[in-house]
């Protein structure tokens, strides 16, 4: 009984308490309840929650040390989240408890909140919102608590934050103007939010590119801020801008502070201005031992391994600067295969051996190392159109180059004596089974190693067997003694009896060979036979004078490229130089000769240019070329025999239907204006006009060339993509019904002897048209092939009105049929007898 009495009393004591505590009764009681409740319950969850986010936000944030470190660890995506999404759950369960503090603990009445901690919730859900991107609602958290709480200890904060949601949202005046104001107000500030706003007035003066007003501030939030991590990335930030204002010394000074904080700050910070410093060597005045002895520290200290990719790059940017370029190349692949997370360090790691090896000319791969670096440099951006042109223009390098080589090659073997040839694959011969030797020995040892790993003593591996030690303790004795074994007893299966090989019944497995093992064994043979290669070497005369035109080509264009496109005069120089060495076809001289003079007088060789220059002028005096020379101030392009003024001429021919004029117009000046840009332009039109005269098998085999010979030139681009998408489209040659035709032509064939009164016909049948206000048709005359041509007439809606119309013609003696019958066709048909030239097969197909 006395038990049910003090219950009742608990409850009654309790419902008494919870009535006191009402919001909208301002009493001590009720105060204190909602303020303590708020913050040790709702506020409380709600900031771990925040801290966790932000924790995991920091933490996944990859600082790009190559430019100038924000200060402020988020990511600013391309994204603007959808409302009710989240960047982290995190951040949501935060805003979701601020509001719920702000609903159930606010206690505003008169128009005055009694609650002293729903400022700090208004805080926790505009820091929600700013770390979930959502900076428009950030920003209305801040402006309430600066409009509705003036008393709060949270207005410095307040104001920080809008400043910083203000920079984010790309109103960086709004925000400079707002934090110098807030430190105007410095008596009233924490150290802790001077340090802050200070940091952040530095961040909006670097988004303005006022780098000097960015170093004020930045060195007063390093020295106010308590928190170390904050210590080392502004002290860092800082060498950074006196790095980009040219001072030297006084970013290597700072970087020196970061360096001294040591473990107090992350490590990112202390390597990364390591390597700052190392940067900053100057190599002419000081030791580079000094250099060299710093990064062998860095890359043995075991806390360093996170960071080896940055210091493996660093060190063969030191072998770089001084001269050791093996090491150097040495230490990017190191640092490539440490797989690091930094894109942009390994894309300096690919565009770095790209470029020594394009400075070694070995532009194969040079064009592989820049393929990988464009996988890593984000698209859109100058580097990576800088990088992608010239990776294009090793293209055209890499397909001459190794046309050039190949084909010397031959004609090296072409010119040498039998014995010459025997004595050169026998040493091939040699050298190929030392290196498969080699690999075998190799193999067996990698073998041997794994067999006996446990057991495996390292000591002097690659020599003799130390005195004492087990013979099969060493691999490469043991992978000897296999070689040895093979090379006299072959393969043997490990059981007894194994020296008898013919034993009936228990033949070894390993000798049973199938026609497949015979033949590869053929193959093997083959390789180590001087006939199997010199029986490869041409012999024709005709093939021969193939090999030495095509390598002629390729010396030429190798030439031009490197002279007009990568700006290596002595590449140019030496190309051209082996192209007038090689007994040219006559066509390729003249340019070849005035490019070296043009090159030579660039490279103020005045004994070389005049050679060239006074035999063009004396022996190819009527040329465009000599008259350059005579003139120089004569532009090219406006020359009215230049290369652009005789394409646009030979268009308008294409235009007429002059289909044969140009192809073997288009043919010499391919010839004339060799390796000329506009050379493709004229290979392009011929296969377009070898089309309209020839038909789809011609037309397809010439768009073939182009796009073969000229692949990384825009017409070689445009005629692959005519192969890919316009042939297929009219490869067929099969008719329509003419029920399924809405439009017909009528159509005579004439010889392109009668072209004149072909003309006339026209002219005066487009007078009866007139006469008869049909409109709605129209004349033209129309290329067939080599000897035909047609007079047609377009717009008819059916068969049965093109036949009436041809009548009428006849009645009216307009045309006297002296050849051949008109044609109706559809327009369908029409393009496929023009596209297939089948015009025969059509008529058989109507007199069926």
């Amino acid at each position: 009984m006395q038990t049910s009495a003090q219950k009742i009393l608990l409850v009654t004591l309790l419902l008494a308490v919870l009535a006191g505590c009402s919001r909208k009764k301002d009493k001590f009681l009720s105060r204190n309840f909602h303020a303590i409740t708020a913050e040790y319950n709702t506020l409380f969850n709600g900031r771990q929650a925040f801290e966790q986010g932000r924790d995991a936000l920091i933490e996944g944030y990859q600082d790009n040390f190559w430019e100038i470190l924000p200060v402020e660890r988020l990511d600013s995506p391309d994204f603007i989240p959808l409302p009710g999404d989240a960047v982290d759950p995190s951040f949501e369960r935060a805003e979701e408890k601020a509001i719920k503090a702000i609903q159930k603990h606010s206690m505003e009445i008169d128009g005055t909140e009694r609650n002293p901690q729903i400022d700090e919730a208004f805080m926790l859900l505009g820091k929600a919102r700013y770390y979930d991107l959502r900076y428009v609602r950030a920003l209305e958290a801040f402006n309430y608590i600066l409009a509705y709480y003036p008393a709060s200890n949270n207005i410095a904060q307040a104001k920080i934050w809008k400043a910083k949601t203000n920079l984010r949202l790309s109103n960086t005046k709004i925000a400079i103007e707002s934090l110098h104001k807030l430190l105007d107000e410095e008596d009233a500030l924490d150290q802790q939010d001077f340090a802050d706003a200070s940091a952040m007035l530095a961040q909006g003066y670097i988004e303005e590119n006022r780098l000097d007003s960015a170093l004020v501030y930045i060195e007063k939030a390093a020295y106010l801020t308590r928190k170390n991590e904050e210590k080392g990335r502004y002290y860092f930030i800082k060498g950074q801008l006196y790095d980009r204002v040219g001072q030297t010394l006084l970013a290597n000074a700072n970087y020196d502070k970061v360096i001294d904080l040591n473990r107090k700050s992350p490590r990112r910070y202390m390597i990364n201005a390591y390597v700052n410093k190392l940067r900053n060597f100057n190599y002419e005045d000081q030791d580079p031992q000094l250099a060299f002895n710093l990064l062998t520290d860095l890359e043995e200290n075991r806390e360093n391994r996170p960071y080896l990719d940055i210091i493996q790059h660093q060190f063969a940017q030191f072998y770089l600067n001084v001269g050791q370029q093996d090491s150097a190349v040495s230490y990017f692949n190191k640092s490539i295969r440490s797989n690091s997370p930094d894109k942009y360090l390994t894309s300096r790691n690919y565009l770095s051996l790209g470029d020594l090896n394009f400075d070694n000319s070995e532009y194969l791969i040079a064009g592989a190392y820049y393929d990988s670096t464009l996988t890593f440099v984000p698209e859109n951006t100058r580097e990576y159109r800088g990088i992608s042109k010239k990776r294009e223009n090793l293209n055209d390098v890499i397909l001459y180059e190794g046309i050039a080589t190949r084909n010397d090659s031959i004609l090296s073997l072409v010119r040498m004596s039998d014995a010459e040839r025997t004595a050169y694959f026998e040493a091939y011969i040699a050298k190929l089974k030392e290196e498969r030797a080699k690999d075998s020995i190799a193999a067996e040892i990698a073998e041997a190693t794994l067999a006996n790993n446990e057991f495996f003593v390292p000591d002097n591996s690659n020599g003799p067997p130390q005195a004492g030690g087990f013979y099969f303790y060493n691999p490469t004795q043991v992978a000897q003694g296999k070689l040895d074994f093979k090379n006299r007893w072959g393969s043997r299966p490990n059981e007894d009896y194994w020296r008898i090989s013919d034993r009936q019944g228990t033949l070894p497995e390993n000798t049973v060979t199938t026609g497949a093992d015979e033949l590869r064994d053929v193959e093997e043979d083959r390789l180590f036979v001087v006939e199997t290669y010199t029986s490869q070497i041409p012999t024709a005369p005709a093939a021969i004078d193939s090999i030495s035109t095509e390598r002629n080509f390729a010396y030429y264009q190798l030439g031009l490229i490197y002279k007009e496109k990568l700006r290596e005069p002595d590449l140019a120089i030496q190309r051209l130089e082996n192209l007038l060495a090689s007994n040219p076809e006559k066509r390729l001289i003249l340019p070849a000769k005035y490019n070296l003079y043009q090159l030579y007088e660039a490279e103020g060789d005045t004994f070389n240019s005049d050679k060239y220059k006074f035999d063009i002028l004396q022996n190819y005096g009527e040329t465009r070329y000599a008259s350059i020379i005579k003139n120089p101030n004569k532009a090219l392009e406006q020359d009215a025999s230049g290369p652009e003024a005789v394409y646009n001429n030979l268009y308008r021919q294409y235009e007429n239907q002059e289909y044969e004029a140009v192809i073997a117009k288009a043919q010499d000046y391919i010839d004339e204006f060799a390796g000329d840009a506009f050379v493709p332009k004229f290979e392009l039109l011929k296969a377009l006009a070898t089309g309209k005269l020839k038909g789809f098998e011609a037309y397809e085999e010439a768009l073939n060339y182009v796009a073969l010979n000229y692949p990384n030139q825009e017409e070689g681009k445009q005629a692959k993509e005519l192969i890919e998408k316009g042939l297929p489209a009219v490869k067929s040659s099969t008719f329509v019904p003419d029920a399924e035709a809405f439009s017909f032509k009528l159509v005579y064939p004439f010889s392109k002897i009668n072209h004149l009164e072909t003309l006339k016909l026209k002219d005066s049948t487009e007078v009866f048209l007139n006469r008869q206000s049909r409109s709605d048709l129209s004349i033209s005359v129309d290329v067939y092939d080599e000897s035909t041509e047609f007079l047609v007439f377009h717009g008819f809606v059916s068969a049965a009105e093109a036949l009436i119309f041809s009548e009428t013609l006849n009645r009216e003696k307009l045309i006297a049929l002296k050849e051949e019958e008109p044609v109706i066709i559809n327009s369908q048909n029409y393009r496929t007898i023009q596209i297939h030239k089948n015009l025969q097969a059509y008529k058989n197909l109507e007199t069926k």
